[in-house]
């Protein structure tokens, strides 16, 4: 179920009356088709509810419909569509992206930021040029949480998918149809989707409760984490490279702080699993140790920071 979440930073541009009746007939067959392609429970999530909005400055939605026959019919077709609001709503906690913010053009942008962090896909009206594309570039700015346990701003620049037209949907189809394959919502369903989902990562038995228990705000950053673990491991040659090339930030523990990441390995041999990848919002950790003649990770530790006396 691939959630569309609307761009309202496209809409209100000024512009003529004709040209707002094309992008929003664009908008709305766009939306029906990624709906088609993602099946029933594809849902338009927006801030607030569409009808309130304005398609062009001082053209509002309600004076649209009753310009044509043709545009109540479209009107129809996109309330038929399944609608969430606000956007928080869909988030796995509604504070689940406290952490972040995101940018386009120097301005905040909820629908947008919304459609990257839920890995979801950004629906606009394609009155101005930028929104004429399949991508948009999204400056982001996230609070993460050091080892030292001091808090820093990072920025960074990302790119969400996003359509306007329905040309814009071809390169997002394989994509839609593996979201409605997997559908992982849940730590749980991580858990048992782990063998299709991560073939390279083995994860020991502990691991089954934190996935189970995991905190909701963490089921979207810890299952991205995991698939960046993934992608590295299942590129990695053992015989010639010493660890994989991480596409996601990973460190050792310092040699004080290993004694707490030692667990029973799946052979019964107590391991060191002090390589960690970092997830958040707060103090997000994913403990693992390479496992060379399996070509792969093995992963002892999904949660928080690991304290000593726990």
């Amino acid at each position: 179920m691939p959630l569309l979440f609307l761009n309202e930073k496209s809409w209100g541009t000024a512009c003529d009356p004709a040209r707002a009746d094309r992008a929003m007939a664009d908008f709305v067959n766009a939306v029906r088709a990624a709906a088609s392609a993602g099946g029933s429970d594809t849902a338009l999530v927006s801030e607030v509810d569409v009808k309130a909005l304005e398609i062009a400055e001082g053209y509002p939605v309600n004076k649209w419909i009753g310009a044509s026959p043709r545009n109540r019919a479209l009107w129809q077709r996109l309330r038929g569509l399944q609608g969430r609001s606000p956007v928080r709503s869909v988030f796995p906690a509604r504070d689940a992206a406290d952490h972040l913010e995101y940018r386009h053009d120097g301005e905040v942008v909820l629908g947008l930021g919304a459609a990257h962090f839920m890995e979801g896909i950004a629906v606009s009206l394609a009155v101005a040029r930028q929104w004429q594309a399949d991508h948009v570039s999204l400056e982001r700015s996230e609070l993460v949480e050091d080892d030292d346990g001091t808090l820093e701003m990072r920025q960074d620049t990302v790119d969400v998918r996003h359509l306007a037209a329905e040309p814009h949907l071809d390169g997002h189809l394989d994509w839609i149809r593996k979201t409605r394959q997997e559908g992982v919502t849940t730590g749980l369903r991580i858990w048992d989707s782990r063998a299709d989902l991560y073939p390279h990562l083995t994860f020991l038995p502990r691991v089954e409760d934190q996935l189970i228990d995991l905190n909701p705000h963490w089921v979207v950053p810890v299952r991205r984490c995991l698939e960046k673990l993934e992608a590295a491991a299942a590129a990695w040659d053992p015989a010639t490279m010493a660890e994989p090339e991480w596409q996601t930030k990973v460190t050792p523990e310092g040699e004080t702080r290993k004694r707490v990441c030692q667990f029973e390995d799946l052979n019964g041999k107590v391991e060191a699993f002090h390589l960690h990848a970092r997830f958040t919002p707060g103090a997000g950790r994913i403990h693992f140790r390479l496992v060379g003649e399996e070509g792969g990770l093995r992963i002892a530790h999904i949660g928080g920071k690991i304290r000593p006396d726990l």
